[in-house]
């Protein structure tokens, strides 16, 4: 408890309070803007972490990510443009509030539950987060070998309706990972000759390729969305609104919480199965898609839920659920700092720091979004041959300066087409990003229970543990996947 109120009172120090106010901006207004998303806003900040210290940039990467989950609905529910992808669920009720000329009860529903549901993340990860990092201490390498097969299931079966297509881009990702030299073997792998290639892919290049430059190709095509015409009017919604609002959000809230812990269960997947559950349970289902204050209040405590329940495996065991978190792996890495049990006895008052910082930038997001509604829809409006060259521009720019390289440009402009085109077809990136992030922790596992013996792991609980959970994972997944359809 000491440290967790350290953390609080350390997260309000001006210059903490001042990186936690830019993410939450930029965030808000990354989920604001069409097709942008967090992915491509870290991605592009990436190369910041030279110059930043290290709490105050993990608490704005943070803060971008979780403001995003909070900047989409507003857009989604005033013009029918989802700002980011998990807002596209609140746009087919809250767009139909806004026709109805109810707006504000639908903002005001979208804030009140994104705040509950940061809240109660942010506090369960500072009750759980000590006892995860105990537990991950017990690791060894049959250990975390368990937990990277597991991760590697989770998935794929989270992949959507076709999990075939999910394991193929996964041995894309491990096929990537393998790119380089190996120091254990002394020699290159599928270099081909190339020197740049001895190095591998870097991890920005890659990402702020696949998802920032292969977003904008995708949104170039599009059509900017246009106002509806509304009147903001009253903005609290009425007591019976306000009841069943909170109900399906706290309902929404204690089902992504723990999704959100497994890898590849991204917001959006959330956001979706919580808007489907609500719909079946509800006794009057034909409501749904036509103005139901649940069908606002469920997809948006369900993407800020599983939003911050992606940072507890990401802090306390090292493993990225989602591209953002793999970024935000990559960064602390960077400062030296690797993410794991010894985060929160090495690094304690960063940790503590960085988790009161989830408190903060709560209040804040609440504050900013309500206030400046008009502004957000507004900026929306950007037109495309404005907003998109000048995010290419960036993306280029950030994806040189990580290593001063014209190869990370080019590695950035080749991935840009095949996110455009895997996305164009129907195919999922998140398999390939986390493969690729958790394709080293693997095979140094791997090598290591193989040196040893691998009668080692007809010995090892845990080890069969996590084998037990990838199928149960995989067979829980495809069950709500045909429930939705």
């Amino acid at each position: 408890m000491e440290m967790f109120l350290a953390g609080i009172l350390s997260a309000l120090t001006p210059q903490n309070l001042l990186y936690a106010f830019a993410g939450c901006l930029i965030g808000t207004f990354v989920g604001v803007l069409p097709g942008i998303g967090p992915v491509s806003a870290v991605a592009i900040l990436f190369p910041f972490t030279t110059y930043l210290p290290p709490t105050g940039m993990i608490i704005a990467l943070a803060a971008i990510y979780y403001g995003a989950m909070y900047g989409g609905s507003t857009t989604a529910i005033l013009m029918n443009v989802p700002g980011e992808i998990s807002a596209v669920v609140t746009a087919l009720d809250g767009y139909e509030m806004t026709k109805k000329g109810r707006p504000g009860p639908a903002l005001a529903i979208a804030a009140i539950v994104s705040f509950m549901a940061g809240i109660i993340g942010a506090t369960l990860i500072a009750m759980l987060g000590p006892s995860v990092a105990r537990l991950a201490l017990m690791f060894g390498p049959a250990e975390y070998l368990g937990l990277g097969l597991f991760s590697l299931t989770a998935i794929t079966g989270l992949s959507g309706k076709s999990p075939v297509r999910g394991v193929i881009v996964m041995l894309v990702g491990l096929l990537l990972t393998s790119v380089g030299y190996d120091d254990s073997a002394d020699f290159g792998r599928l270099t081909f000759g190339s020197n740049d290639l001895l190095l591998g892919f870097d991890i920005v290049p890659v990402m702020i390729g696949l998802f920032g430059i292969g977003e904008m190709l995708r949104v170039y095509e599009e059509k900017t969305g246009q106002f509806a015409t509304y009147v903001l009017g009253k903005l609290m919604p009425n007591r019976e609104e306000l009841r069943d609002g909170l109900a399906a959000g706290m309902r929404a809230t204690a089902i992504s919480f723990p999704l959100g812990l497994l890898p590849g269960m991204l917001p959006s997947v959330a956001s979706f199965l919580c808007y489907s559950f609500e719909k079946q349970r509800s006794k009057n289902p034909e409501k749904f898609g036509k103005g139901a204050i649940e069908g606002v209040a469920a997809p948006e405590a369900a993407n800020n839920a599983a939003a911050m329940a992606n940072l507890l495996p990401l802090l306390t065991l090292g493993i990225p659920t989602g591209p953002t978190m793999a970024l935000i792996l990559a960064a602390l890495t960077v400062y030296g700092m690797i993410p794991g049990p010894l985060l929160f006895t090495q690094h304690a008052n960063f940790t503590w720091t960085v988790i009161g910082s989830f408190f903060v930038a709560n209040v804040i997001l609440l504050i900013l979004n309500l206030p400046l509604v008009g502004l957000w829809a507004r900026l929306a409006t950007i037109p495309q041959p404005i907003l998109a060259p000048t995010v290419l521009i960036l993306c280029l720019v950030g994806s040189f300066s990580t290593r001063s390289s014209m190869f990370d440009v080019w590695v950035c402009l080749i991935f840009g087409l095949l996110g455009w085109a895997a996305t164009k077809a129907g195919w999922p990136l998140a398999p390939m990003v986390l493969a690729y992030v958790l394709g080293p922790m693997i095979e140094r596992s791997a090598r290591q229970v193989f040196a040893l013996s691998p009668v080692l792991l007809l010995h090892r609980p845990i080890f069969w543990g996590f084998m037990v959970m990838g199928v149960l994972t995989i067979w829980f997944t495809r069950r709500l996947w045909r429930a939705a359809a």
